[in-house]
């Protein structure tokens, strides 16, 4: 389900001070690539990554609320720095029973970092499921 990232727990996220986008609640641990580009960021903790789109829009997806105090635990990554991936290729496996037993949300931010570069970035909200947009950026 894809909530409004001003709802999240996180002040930082839900100041949009990274940029805005939509947090997901996932049913699911599969993290999928939500554009065709280039993963420019892959936290050693395995948390965090980035991509750059080959439109320029760049998107930090971070699993979880406060999970890079799990050290990498409950993260499996399936890509690295410099891969060049496709819209719906799998990047990440999170293993969400472990990330609650360990006290932490498994809410995930998807973020227009350069947000600044549009003239909107608008959330879809509600039900989503792997392969349909759930953020439109317009110039």
């Amino acid at each position: 389900t894809a909530v409004r990232l001003t709802s999240v727990s996180d002040p930082v996220f839900a100041s949009l001070a990274m940029g805005d986008g939509v947090a997901i609640e996932p049913s699911e641990g599969a993290v999928y690539s939500p554009v065709t580009g280039t993963v420019t960021m892959l936290a050693t903790t395995g948390h965090a990554l980035g991509l750059l789109a080959d439109d320029g829009t760049e998107i930090l997806i971070h699993l979880g609320i406060d999970t890079v105090e799990l050290g990498g635990k409950p993260f499996t990554p399936r890509c690295a720095a410099d891969d060049k991936v496709k819209a719906g290729d799998l990047l990440m496996v999170a293993d969400l029973d472990a990330i609650q037993a360990a006290g932490k949300p498994t809410t995930t931010m998807v973020i227009v970092t350069n947000t600044d570069d549009y003239a909107s970035v608008t959330p879809t909200l509600g039900a989503c499921t792997a392969g349909q947009p759930v953020v439109r950026v317009a110039k």
